[in-house]
């Protein structure tokens, strides 16, 4: 049982760690734009990198949402209510691919006739998986033979034609003192599609006008989503008083949205 237990651990993180490496599967994200009776088809490209192993690889679907801090959580299809795995469907279910070789599928949406788009659900997801079906056979560093299968995923979209509004509204913004020593962005998807944009903070010392940009941050939301994002302070940081500026960036037009606050800020012992 340890051993077995031992396996599944690696299995699990083999698959995080070596799926853009073992199975290729692209774009990351694909988006369909398909009312009520209408369907629509989009290219999928699936790659072996191995020089000298044919994969046998299977195609599913599951559901998908992101969590309060922006994580990816999967569930069984057909659990969301923003699910439209229901909707998908792919020719080749079950296929191999050689040494090298890449392969080009089909992956259909067909929208039901009677859907009618309701507020509170404007855009649906799914989630697509590569998983290999024919794991290869390792040994741990306890020595304990393994099998690691490899399964990669891509995000799939659809949303209705016609007019989309993506909108970002700032919610809140705090210091949390103590070890974490981090300002807390609150903010939501308020319009009625997915916005994906940039976060950029400058940080401005009130007592010497000295300025710290921080590393700026990519950001995904689909609509309704709230999110708790952390912005880490830099631990060589000055103490004394500081204004934070906070600049959202999203959208196809680069919509931008800013938040302030000022806090005083003390290096925790």
């Amino acid at each position: 049982m340890k051993n077995l237990l031992i396996s599944i651990l690696l299995l699990v993180s083999a698959s995080s760690v070596f799926a853009q490496t073992g199975i290729t599967v692209g774009p990351p994200r694909t988006y369909f734009v398909a009312g009520p009776g209408q369907q629509q088809t989009q290219r999928i490209s699936i790659s072996n990198p191995s020089k000298d192993y044919t994969m046998e690889l299977a195609v599913s679907f599951e559901d998908w949402q992101y969590s309060t801090y922006g994580d990816n959580q999967t569930f069984p299809k057909g659990t969301l209510a923003t699910s439209c795995a229901a909707w998908l469907s792919t020719p080749e279910i079950y296929f191999s691919l050689k040494p090298e070789e890449t392969k080009m599928i089909n992956v259909n949406i067909s929208v039901p006739k009677d859907y009618v788009a309701l507020d509170t659900v404007p855009v649906r997801t799914a989630m697509m998986f590569v998983t290999q079906m024919n794991p290869k056979t390792g040994v741990n560093k306890e020595g304990a033979n393994i099998r690691i299968a490899l399964r990669s995923g891509i995000k799939l979209y659809q949303a209705l034609p016609g007019k989309n509004n993506a909108d970002i509204e700032i919610e809140g913004l705090k210091y949390n003192k103590g070890e974490s020593q981090a300002l807390e962005l609150n903010f939501s998807n308020t319009g009625n599609i997915w916005a994906d944009g940039q976060i950029a903070v400058e940080l401005l010392n009130q007592e010497n006008g000295k300025k710290t940009e921080l590393p700026s941050s990519n950001f995904f939301t689909m609509p309704r989503d709230k999110r708790i994002f952390p912005i880490p302070l830099p631990k060589e940081l000055e103490n004394g008083t500081y204004l934070a500026s906070v600049l959202i960036s999203y959208g196809e037009k680069d919509a931008v949205k800013i938040g302030e606050l000022e806090f005083n800020y003390e290096k925790s012992n």
